[in-house]
């Protein structure tokens, strides 16, 4: 029998409650808002930039959108290194994962 494999380690992890409020539910969509992705990429960059603070650019190599996000729901961001001095990202709702992908940080052109 094999060891159980070791949880991966997050960099960071951090709650946001998502307001009700959000400029970004104004029309979208009207009756039943939900959350623009590039919301959700926005709060794992400002997590992201404060792990790699030098970063002059980032790059988006992956990110995929599993389930909406509604005004009110408390979120879970977990950050993760990789070994590609990449970051994977997700966003989790109840324990389930709404939002993933990677954020890559890239050097100031010379």
């Amino acid at each position: 029998m094999s060891a159980p494999e070791a949880a991966p380690a997050f960099a960071l992890e951090r709650d946001w409650v998502v307001p009700a409020d959000h400029p970004a539910f104004a029309g979208h969509f009207p009756g039943q808002p939900i959350l623009p992705g590039v919301v959700l990429l926005d709060q794992a960059l400002q997590a992201a930039r404060t792990l790699a603070p030098g970063a002059a650019r980032w790059a988006l190599p992956q990110a995929k959108f599993l389930r909406t996000v509604a005004p009110g729901q408390l979120l879970r961001l977990r950050l993760r290194a990789l070994p590609s001095s990449a970051f994977a990202f997700e966003f989790l709702h109840a324990g389930v994962v709404v939002a993933q992908g990677q954020l890559k940080p890239e050097p100031a052109a010379p």
